[in-house]
């Protein structure tokens, strides 16, 4: 457990903020500014699809000038999406909040890779346990990012400007952060030295297509219940404190778990660990789709929070079975396109849906995904199980 790991963690978790005050906030504010009422989770949608948008470019960052200079460029990109979308809101811009929302992606889309760095941060033996302790950094955001929004959505006299401001604070104190942060070195290129084989034949893999998979669209369902909570505790009545509590122990379901999952994956494997992860999503929309009273909606996002977890922690150690050190940069931009293409389905679909279908059909909806996750693990332990024994 060294310094940097630890520090790591720390901009995780600040990371886990803004997307937690976003995914708070952005519904409603998209809501009470969309000139229709199915438009209301754009700027939710805005958010990932500028993350879509961004991971070549991010991929390119990342090979050319290393870890450190691209996550600091995210975070500028961070502080002047916070402000532009403050500005948005005060004057009542909805499609400026919008594209804040699509620059703010680019941010999201280095963010993304901090999970990834950790595991050049410690020795390979241990690197399941460092992607697991940085992605239990979250669980700074899982206090900060509800309170914070919930705090500041009424500090200036525009609902919510106050919140867009904190994240500039928060995107500030993670600049601070990341300059005192040590990456190993970027290796110098070799002219003539392979880069590695084409994306195409990496992809193909069976380990790389399930780990996108289970990346890709156990964030879907999280994404398509978590940003749809908000809209639909308010026309439940429930005031928004109350859905920023559902937030906070959602997002704690997500990051606590970190201090253990690692251990898990070690123990008993990566395919049974994501496993777990899918039956906790099926066991999420049976709570949810049982009634709409508060401790059924802070259970079932709770339950979200650790499938998400467990099938998350398990595809980023699985995909790193896939690809070799001098692929990563592409084979990791790959695995985040589909992340963000997924979640940018989902954020549009879990506002027209909920608005339209309501809360009961979204959860029906979501089956369909935790379904397919399931399928692939399956397929990939029978592909496996089939796989000649090397000689011993």
């Amino acid at each position: 457990m060294n310094k940097n790991l630890w520090l790591l963690a720390a901009a995780q978790g600040l990371f886990l903020t803004n997307n937690v005050v976003f995914i708070a906030i952005n519904g409603l504010v998209g809501l009470a500014l969309a000139p229709l009422g199915w438009m209301a989770t754009l700027p939710v949608m805005g958010y990932v699809v500028g993350g879509a948008l961004s991971t070549g470019l991010v991929a390119k960052t990342q090979s050319r000038w290393g870890r450190k200079v691209s996550f600091q460029l995210g975070l500028l990109v961070a502080l002047v999406s916070a402000l532009l979308c403050a500005w948005a809101v005060m004057h009542t811009q909805f499609w400026l909040l919008v594209a804040s929302t699509v620059l703010a992606g680019y941010y999201s889309a280095n963010g993304q890779l901090y999970r990834f760095a950790a595991a050049e941060l410690a020795a390979p033996a241990f690197r399941e346990k460092a992607v697991s302790l940085v992605m239990a950094g979250g669980l700074i955001g899982a206090v900060l990012g509800p309170n914070l929004a919930s705090r500041t959505q009424d500090a200036l006299a525009v609902p919510f400007a106050g919140a867009y401001l904190s994240l500039a604070l928060v995107a500030l104190l993670s600049m601070g952060l990341m300059a005192v942060l040590r990456f190993p070195p970027v290796p110098p290129k070799v002219v003539g030295a392979s880069g590695g084989r084409p994306l195409g034949e990496i992809m193909r893999q069976p380990a790389f297509i399930v780990a996108a998979a289970g990346a890709a669209l156990g964030y879907g369902v999280m994404n398509l219940l978590m940003a749809a909570t908000p809209l639909a505790m308010q026309v439940c009545g429930y005031a928004f404190k109350d859905a920023a509590l559902v937030l906070e122990w959602h997002v704690i379901g997500m990051f606590a778990p970190g201090f253990f999952t690692g251990h898990l994956i070690k123990r008993f494997g990566t395919l049974p660990i994501m496993g777990v992860g899918v039956l906790l999503n099926g066991a999420c929309i049976a709570v949810a789709l049982s009634g709409v009273d508060l401790h059924q909606f802070l259970i079932a996002l709770f339950l979200l929070g650790v499938g998400w977890n467990f099938l998350f922690t398990g595809s980023t150690t699985l995909a790193m079975t896939a690809y070799r050190p001098e692929e990563k940069d592409r084979a990791q931009a790959a695995i985040n396109f589909c992340v963000f293409a997924t979640m940018a389905f989902t954020a549009f679909a879990s506002g027209a849906l909920v608005t339209t279908q309501g809360w009961q059909w979204l959860n029906l909806g979501s089956l369909l995904p935790v379904a397919l996750t399931g399928a692939a693990l399956l397929w990939l332990a029978s592909v496996r199980r089939r796989a000649p024994r090397p000689a011993a």
